[in-house]
Parts: structure tokens; sequence; C-alpha cells
């Protein structure tokens, strides 16, 4: 156990309602099924919807790459991700206070009921993509209930022998989910966009019934007063920081970016502030949100924020992936780009088999020899994929992409369920819950702010070469000059966000223009090899930048494991 595992308890904490019992050898293997599905659905919606936006918008008649549409997309995308990353440690707190069971139970049946909604919305138009968005935020509470109690319940139920194996199947039912996601998105969205949240409706209907059936409280309830302003705060600040770089990779006043917006830019100063305004709250209340003298610990500190910069990374490149297969790679061998999204999920199951080989066998053996190791290799490991990736051509052999993309999927498992297990076991049983969600904070945080900052990464990369190849290219085509200046003068981000949705790119951004063009040009610039080799040198160069950063990200994210793991057993 390392430094901070043990504290004097305080008033508050010395009045209990439960008596806690150990838990029986049955019951904590009815725990680890039952939170394991609940983490896994949890992460299954995620990134379902990602694959399966141009559905989605297409079953509702909106165009979401419109400008008056992009931030229905991104909300549409970010929403989920970002009511996750607020609430999971308000929910921890309170699920110290009344019961994580109860809280882990009420968040797997609004989980459903919302998944229910969202499959059977009648509204379309803009008013139904913000029905969606509203009714993706109502899921996302219910995730974040999920998340926040799920960890801290696992952990109550198992000892300290076994917690490693435990969190090694549960975060890698979680990443698998998020995998799956993009597999089965792309399948039922073909089929009718309804079912990319209905396919969610049977799952959480079992897991609801099981969970209010099977699981018993066995933890201590510590009873306390809710710390309103604290909560209040740190939502108002995390929310104005994401919120800023959402907004910050869409166009604006002439540039490529949002970064000048003064809506990003008050948000982010917003935010800053208010989360200042919060920590100094948190030292004076009585009973903290946040207690934080979690921090104290070396463990829980560094291996808090080596799983903020490991998913700032990871999130970075599923996005980059997606991207380059999707936009270059799957066009170039022979694939339509309506198809591009179900089979660049599938190109990247490497990744996932990776991670599920790696991922149980780093948390069985962590309780042996310990955390250390396996989370700074781990790291170590992902961050040299990120620069083998860049020494791939853009048109590269998939046998050389799918086993750095094996390996990467190992060195990320083998950090994920050892770095779970070396901050639950820094923190006292009655801080479990809010422990949980500071953990699932950092993963969260850093999956959102990885899009907005690899998106922008990948626009300053490709700000000064792609205009001229797409203006080049097109002219030699026979494209009119002026038609040819204007889809040049795009912001980079449509480009990226046609091919990440899987349109077909220069058919989406010459728009009414294509018509006009004699049909040997149309087909031209249409076709499923024009765009890629268009674009394959600006987007390298974008690409590099990207990469580097993420391979930097989880090198950083290895040292402060090392450090971290100082104090472990």
């Amino acid at each position: 156990m390392s430094e901070g595992a043990t504290e004097a308890p305080s008033p508050a904490t010395q009045k209990v309602t439960d008596v806690s019992t150990e838990p029986s050898s049955r019951h904590k293997w009815v725990v680890l099924s039952n939170t394991t599905l609940g983490t896994f659905l949890a992460l299954f919606n995620s990134s379902v919807v990602i694959i399966s936006l141009p559905a989605i918008f297409r079953g509702i008649g909106v165009a979401p790459l419109e400008p008056a549409n992009i931030s229905l997309l991104l909300w549409t995308l970010q929403g989920y991700l970002v009511v996750t990353a607020v609430l999971v440690v308000t929910f921890g707190r309170i699920g110290d206070i009344f019961g994580r069971v109860r809280m882990y139970n009420g968040g797997f049946a609004l989980f459903t009921v919302a998944s229910l909604a969202l499959g059977l919305t009648p509204i379309t138009g803009t008013a139904g993509a913000l029905t969606i968005i509203i009714l993706r935020i109502v899921q996302g509470v219910g995730g974040a209930l999920l998340m926040a109690n799920s960890t801290a319940i696992l952990t109550d139920a198992f000892d300290i022998s076994q917690r490693g194996m435990a969190l090694g199947l549960n975060v890698v039912a979680g990443i698998t989910g998020s995998f799956l996601g993009l597999i089965v998105g792309g399948i039922v969205s073909a089929i009718n966009w309804r079912l990319v949240f209905l396919v969610s409706v049977p799952i959480g209907v079992a897991g609801t019934i099981w969970a209010y059936v099977a699981l018993k409280e066995t933890a201590q309830r510590h009873p306390a007063k809710i710390d309103w302003w604290g909560n209040a705060t740190f939502a108002v600040g995390l929310v104005a920081i994401l919120v800023g770089m959402t907004y910050a990779i869409q166009p604006y006043g002439g540039h490529a970016m949002g970064w000048t917006n003064p809506l990003v830019v008050g948000s982010l100063v917003l935010g800053v502030v208010t989360l200042a305004v919060f920590v100094g709250i948190e030292r004076r209340v009585e009973d903290p949100m946040l207690h934080l003298e979690l921090f104290r610990s070396r463990a829980f500190a560094g291996g808090g924020m080596a799983n903020l910069f490991a998913n700032m990374g990871r999130g970075g490149l599923q996005f980059l992936l997606i991207i380059w297969l999707q936009g270059i790679w799957l066009p170039l061998h022979g694939y339509n780009f309506i198809d591009t999204p179900l089979w660049s999920s599938i190109y990247l199951i490497p990744l996932s088999i990776g991670f599920l080989a790696a991922g149980p066998l780093a948390g069985f053996f962590s309780d042996r020899i310990g955390p250390r190791l396996f989370t700074t290799v781990g790291m170590a490991v992902t961050g040299l994929t990120f620069f083998a990736l860049i020494a791939l051509p853009v048109d590269f052999g998939y046998p050389g992409f799918a086993a750095i993309l094996l390996i990467n999927g190992i060195g990320t498992g083998s950090f994920s369920a050892p770095n779970t297990s070396m901050m639950m076991n820094a923190v006292p049983s009655s801080r479990r819950g809010a422990a949980s969600g500071i953990r699932a904070t950092f993963q969260n945080s850093g999956f959102v702010l990885s899009i907005g900052i690899f998106f922008s990464l990948m626009v300053v990369g490709l700000a000064d070469s792609l205009p001229k190849a797409i203006r080049s290219g097109l002219v030699a085509q026979g494209v009119p000059a002026a038609t040819a200046d204007h889809v040049a003068s795009l912001p980079p981000v449509a480009t990226l966000f046609s091919a990440f949705l899987g349109y077909n790119p220069l058919g989406t951004l010459l728009g009414k223009a294509l018509g006009t063009l004699p049909k040997a040009t149309q087909t031209m610039v249409t076709s499923r090899s024009f765009f890629p080799h268009l674009i394959a040198g600006a987007f390298h160069s974008g690409l590099v930048v990207s990469l580097s950063v993420s391979g930097l990200l989880c090198v950083l994210a290895a040292g402060l494991s090392w450090w971290a793991g100082s104090t472990s057993r």
C-alpha cells in the first residue's frame, strides 16, 4: 500500500450507517461480471456514435458538414464524453456518502431509458439533432454513474491479492467496448440508424435487473454534507475548458481554427479561474467533494497524471488512424468512401487484440510484483510505436502497420490495469468512490482534450501545403480556377471531417459546382485514388506533428508511472 492509504477519520467519516461486510467468494465474482458489463456498455456507447454519424444525420435529414451544422456534429460526438468527464468525480463522492451500489444501479437504469429514447425519437431536422444531443447527455449521466462507482465497488469486493486481476478484466472490457463500438456501429448503422442506440437496450435491461437483484452494498457509508459549491465550480470549470477545446477546432473569422474566437478564449480563461476557485473551496470546506489529501500520495497523484497523458496520446491516435485509413489508405486499396468507416474499424482490430492479450496478464502479475514495471514499460513501448508509425509511408504495407498496432495495444494493455490498481490501492476505503471518479475524469478528460489538441495539430500541419495541393490538383484536371480556389480556401478541418465521416471528400467539398464540370472531370476528381494522392504529402506533414506529440505524451506518462510506482509494493 502506498502513501495516503490510511488516515485519521474525520468526525464526518466516523458516522457510519452501514456495517461493512466481508464479501462472499461468490458475490465478488457477481460484482466483477456485472460491473464489467456496465463498464463495457458505458465505453461501447462512447465510440459507437463515432462511426455512425453519417447514418444518424441522414436519418434525421441534417447535412453535418454545412457550416451551420458543424456544432451539431461536434456535440453529437462530444456531448456524451464531456458529461461523463465532468460528473464522475461528483457521482463518485455521492456514492461514498449514499452508497455506491445504489448510485451504480440508478446509472444502469437511467442509461437504459436514455438509450431507448434515443432509438425511438420521432423528431427530425435541426430539432432532431438537438434532441439527440440532449438525450446523449442524459445517457452520459447514466454512463458517469456507472463509471464513477464500478471501479470502487470492484475494489471493495476484491482484496489486494486479486484486485489487479479483477481491475484488469474490467478495464479490458471497457476498452474492448470502445473498439467493438466502432465495428458494431458500422454494421447496424448500415441497416437503420436507430439500431445504433437500440442495440444497447437489451443489455441495459438485463444488466439493470441483474444489478438490482444481485449486487449488495458491502462498503461502509460515510454520511456527510453535499459540497454544493465545490460540485458547482468543478462542473463549470471543467465544462468551460472542454467547451473551449471543442469550439477551438472550428473555423472562425477567416482562420482555419477557432483559437482566436472570443468564446474559446473566454471559455478557457473561465475554466482555469473557476477550477482555481474550486481548489480554494476544497481546502476550506468541512466535507469536500474532492479530498485534496489524496494527491499527497505519490502513487495516486502520479498515477492520475500518467492516466491523463496516456489517454490524451491514445485518444489522438484513434482519430488519426481513422482519418489515415478512411481518407487515404482504404480508398487507395479499392474501398469506396462510404464503406471506409466499417473497414477502418476492422483493420484496427490488432490494436484491440494486443490490449486483450496484455491487459488481464498485466493485472494478474502486477498483483504479485507490483505495478511499476508494467505501467512504465507499457507506456514507453506505446510511445515508441507512435514514432514507428511516423516511419511508415502514407501508403503503407498492412502487415507492418498491423504489427505496430498490436504492439501499441500490448503497451496500453500493460499500463491500464496496473495503473488503475496502483491508484485505487493508494486510497482508504472511505474515499474509493471519489478516487474512482477522479480516475475516470482523468481518462475521459484526456480523451476529450485529445480531440481538440490533435485536430489542431493536424490542421497546423496541413495549413500550408494542403490548399496548394488541392488547387494545383484540381486545376490540372480542368476545374475552373475560381472553383479550385474556393475549395482550396475551405478550412482543412472540413476535409478532415469529410474523410472521418466516410464521405467522398471532393464530392462533398465541391458541392453543386461538381455538376457543372465535364463528366470525365467529375469521374476523375471523385475517384477513389485522386483525393488520397492529392493530400498524401500534406497529410504526412500533419501526421508527423501529431504522432510526435502523442509519442512524447506517452513517454511523459511512462516517467510519471516510474515516479508514482516508487512507493508501491
